[in-house]
This record gives C-alpha cells, structure tokens and sequence, in this order.
C-alpha cells in the first residue's frame, strides 16, 4: 500500500479532538488514511517537505451550485436581490445540458481544490435538456474532490404560484424516483466514502409541502441525509407567513427537517426559538456569509448559533451568488461578519478555521473527514507562508488573518490533487478555455 510522508511543518493546525497544534512535526499516510502524525516519523514512500509551511485539515463546503459558474457576474443579476436574481437567471440555466453541466461543475470543484477544499456538497436543483446528476459526479471524479451531490427538484412552477418557470420544474413523482435511482447507483455509506448522495428539494417557494415531507420519509428509508434552502432573508420568511402560517423552521420541524441528518443553507433570518430548535435536534447550517452579502440578504447569527450548539459549516454557495468560490476566503469573510455584528472577539481566526474544517464535516455527517488524527481520512491542505500575505505574521496558523489564499499542495483520500500551487489532476488551462466557450455561447443565444 501506498505511503506518503508529508515531512517537517512548521506548524500543524490538527482540529483534532483537543484541538493540538504541532510544531516541526509529520503526518504519515497510508493508502487513504492517516496512520500516525508527530515528529521523528519515517517511509520507505513517498516524502512530501512541509518546511515553511502550516498544515491543516483539508477544508469543507457545505453548499454550492456547482453549474452557476457559467453564470458569474451576469450584467442583470449584479445588483438584484434574491428573488429578482433568481428570475434573471432562470431563463439562461433553461439552456443548459450535460455538457454545460459537466463543465461548469469541474470549473467550479477546481477553484475549490485551489482554496484548499477536500470535501465538497453539491445542490443540483434543475436539470434541462437531458441533465441529470450523473453529470457532476463525474466531473467529481476527474478533478478528485470528495464529494457529496445532492439530488434537487423544483416542483411548483409560476402556473402554479411558484418563482421558477414551468420549463424548469418537474413532475414530483418523476423526482422521487430518479432520487431512488441516483442513491443506488452513486451513494457509498462506507467510511472513507468518496461520494454519498442527499435529497434536496430546493426551498419551500418552489415544491409542494407534499414534495418535502415524502423526500424526507425516502431519505430515512435510504439512509442519506437531506438538505434545502431555509430563511435566506426577509423575502423568505414572508413568503413562509403568508403561504403557510408559520416562519420556516416551524415548516422543517412539521415536514420531519430537523435532526441531525438534515442541514440548511443559509439560515440568516432564524430566531431564537428556530436556534434551539436546530440545537436540540441535531439540525445544521451551511453558513455563507459571501452569497448573504452579495445578495443583501443580512448576517447569520452563527456566534448565536455555535454558542447555542449548532452545527454550522462554511458554504461558497453558486457562483452566480458570490461569484468566487474560494473556500479560504469565505472563512475569513464569516470571522469578519460575526465580528461586524458582535464585536472584534467575537470570532477568532481559529474557529473559523475549525467552521471551515472539522465544523463543516460534522455538518455532513462526516466524522471521518475534518481533523488531521490516526485513523481519519487523508483529506490535507498545506500552506505555504512564504508568501508576501504571510511576511511579517507573528501567528502563521492564524491564516485567515495573513495568509495564503491558495494552497500549495492538496491531498484527498492520500492522493496529491494540487502540487506546487498548480491542480495536478486536470489540464486547467484546457478547462478554462471550455468554461469561456460554453458561457460566450449561452450570451450569444439569448
């Protein structure tokens, strides 16, 4: 079996269960595993120098739109809000097929690896023109992230007083049984996992109550986890008073969406009683401060959140919403925030971190990923702070305040996706240059 030594770091930021930080010290790796990390440690394998360097946890995205990258910074999007936004761009995402699809995903998943993320969820809740889910897990594949997609519907269109256009949303049995499909030929419950699949329906403005409570009956038949938009602004718990009597995580909890298989993008607009409720349950948050931003839609409450015992992760979210998708940077963009909103202690450069790494795999339900321990996956990123965002730090494993915004070497399940700066895994170049092609042709046919 294959063994990699990743020799000699400065600094190793493990996230493990008593949070150690390790100076001068090694992780060994033996297939797909971590097999031991301290000093002094040896291989007849492969040696990888850490020196000048901060190790840590490979990170992980709890909410993305992978195929939104095509459609980043459109001129009619930039400055609308939610709702707005999202009929803007509907009719350019009717375009799509399994090329743009497949494209957009691998696009999307390189600058992840890029920022230095092993694990990635994915919410695919359109599929026009013969898209199907398959498209993306096979992008996952040729870049090598880890990944979790999941399977997404739109069932209420505007006919029926729904936000999407009827072309994009589907009939609901037909979603359920292609939910049934996916999960059996895609989903690895196992340990080390490199994919598992969820059910999604994509928020309660755009499938039935119907829709959300059978999803969530097959999810626990199956065994896989559930996931959706919930209280992304003010729009959205109007829309919640006024069409079901309730704010939204009275919604969740009725349609059986609370518990700790179930997680939520979003969530800025929760109140105290929704907090607890979450807490109790077992419930987590995909927090994603940039797309909040972008959108106006205002600052999660994730300091009250944490303190109260959520899970919360990091998501970059679609990036027609952000319109990045570097995972480093939104961890910073969230220590910010809850800063702007509570003050200069109220999150450390640390916690972030933990947010970003062991924080979002939790949030997953994967314990598995997220710490740099014996007996975890090999899922790593390493730092290289001799870079001009370092020089003069006095704290180098506080990246998110100076640091790399790019990380130099990224291993996933112990294979080497991103060496020297550069994704080892697929010509970017090449990749870039599909990207440009596909989004010229979707502005040249509207």
């Amino acid at each position: 079996m294959t063994e990699t030594l990743i020799q000699g770091a400065d600094t190793i930021v493990t996230m493990d269960d008593a949070r150690r930080e390790l100076h001068g010290a090694d992780i060994l790796i033996r297939g797909g595993e971590i097999v031991d990390v301290g000093q002094g440690l040896r291989t007849s394998g492969d040696v990888v120098s850490a020196k000048g360097c901060v190790v840590t946890p490979g990170l992980v995205n709890t909410h993305h739109h992978l195929y939104q990258s095509l459609t980043r910074a459109v001129p009619q999007g930039q400055n609308a809000l939610l709702f707005g936004w999202l009929q803007t761009l509907y009719p350019i995402w009717s375009r799509f097929g399994p090329e743009e699809m497949r494209v957009s995903a691998m696009t999307g998943l390189a600058e992840l690896a890029l920022s230095g993320c092993t694990l990635t969820s994915d919410h695919l809740y359109l599929y026009p023109n013969g898209a199907r889910l398959d498209d993306t897990i096979e992008a996952a594949r040729a870049i090598g992230l880890r990944f979790h997609p999941t399977r997404g519907a739109m069932s209420i269109g505007q006919s029926d007083g729904g936000l999407p256009p009827d072309a994009l949303v589907e009939r609901e049995a037909d979603i359920l049984n292609d939910c049934i499909r996916v999960i059996d030929a895609f989903h690895d419950p196992r340990e080390g996992s490199m994919c598992r699949v969820g059910i999604a329906p994509c928020s309660p403005f755009s499938v039935s109550r119907d829709l959300m409570r059978d999803a969530a009956l097959l999810a626990r038949d199956k065994g896989v986890m559930l996931h959706t938009h919930l209280a992304e602004n003010d729009e959205d718990i109007a829309y919640s008073l006024e069409k079901f009597g309730c704010r939204p995580g009275q919604y969740a909890e009725d349609l059986g969406w609370t518990g700790d298989d179930v997680w939520h993008a979003h969530c800025v607009k929760l109140d105290g009683q929704e907090i607890d409720l979450f807490a109790k349950s077992g419930t987590g948050v995909a927090h994603c401060p940039c797309s909040n931003c972008r959108l106006g839609s205002g600052i999660a409450p994730v300091r009250a959140m944490r303190d109260a015992g959520v899970k919360v992760g990091l998501g970059v979210d679609g990036s027609a919403s952000n319109d990045a998708g570097n995972l480093i940077l939104e961890a910073r963009q969230s220590m910010l925030l809850q800063r702007v909103a509570n003050g200069a202690d109220a999150m450390s450069a640390r916690e972030a971190l933990e947010i970003a790494t062991r924080g979002g795999a939790d949030v997953l339900g994967r314990p598995d990923c997220g710490r740099i321990a014996a007996g975890k996956r090999a899922d790593i990123a390493i730092w290289d702070t001799g870079c001009i965002e370092s020089a003069g730090s006095w704290d180098a494993a506080a990246l998110l305040l100076a640091g790399p915004t790019r990380v130099r070497d990224l291993f996933v399940e112990g294979r080497r996706i991103v060496a020297g700066g550069h994704l080892a895994s697929y010509d970017l170049p090449d990749l870039i240059a599909q990207q440009n092609r596909l989004a010229r042709a979707l502005a040249e046919s509207l």
